[in-house]
Order: structure tokens, then C-alpha cells, then sequence
């Protein structure tokens, strides 16, 4: 496996607006219907809180249509 993508945040940040930032979404509809679905980790655990604080160092991953896509907070 390799290395994740980071992306860079300034203190910490919700859920929906990373994935957003991330461009794992491209509304924030999208992120919460993502979400509700079950499809997003944070550190390998599902995430159903679009409003999770997330923190420098967590691992998103978000099962994609074209695959699943992970992507680190920096």
C-alpha cells in the first residue's frame, strides 16, 4: 500500500467540510449522503457524524464508485 495523500488543515475540521476540502465530495450534500451511507472511516472505524472533529494524523477513507480513495488530515 502507499503512501496516503495530506491534506492540509489549519487546527481541526468537521467531517463533511474535509471531505469537501479533500475533494472526495463535491457539495456537502454529496459528503452527508456519503456519510449516511456508511461509506467514509476515520482511522479505519465508520464515521456517521458529518460534524466529527477531526484531527491532525486521522486517515479518512471513503469507498468511491471508482474505488476506495484515503487521504491523511495535515
Amino acid at each position: 500500500m502507499g503512501q496516503d495523500q495530506v491534506v492540509p488543515v489549519e487546527g481541526e475540521i468537521r467531517l463533511g467540510q474535509f471531505l469537501k476540502l479533500a475533494s472526495l465530495a463535491d457539495s456537502g450534500a454529496q459528503a452527508r449522503e456519503l456519510i449516511a451511507d456508511g461509506a467514509v472511516t476515520v482511522d479505519g472505524e465508520v464515521e456517521t457524524r458529518r460534524g466529527r472533529q477531526l484531527a491532525a494524523g486521522a486517515r479518512v477513507e471513503v469507498d468511491l464508485p471508482t474505488g476506495p480513495v484515503a487521504v491523511v488530515v495535515g
